[in-house]
């Protein structure tokens, strides 16, 4: 995966979040991770697994190819 791929997600994670009007804190507890993982994720310092990444999209109502595109 690239740097700007990395990057992507945790932007696109951020926005829907924030259009969905969560917190880190909130997005965390119904993921089950530490809000640090989420902010990990959002500052693309950490890679969250295709598991995961189903798991955010389903939270935040969104088809996960959303988490991957421009």
């Amino acid at each position: 995966m690239t740097n700007s791929s990395i990057k992507l997600i945790g932007e696109n994670i951020r926005k829907y979040r924030k259009l969905k009007d969560y917190s880190q804190e909130k997005l965390s507890e119904l993921v089950n991770v530490t809000p640090d993982y989420i902010s990990l994720i959002e500052l693309s310092k950490r890679i969250p697994s295709l598991k995961r990444l189903y798991k955010i999209a389903e939270i935040l109502e969104i088809e996960p190819y959303k988490l991957l595109k421009p």
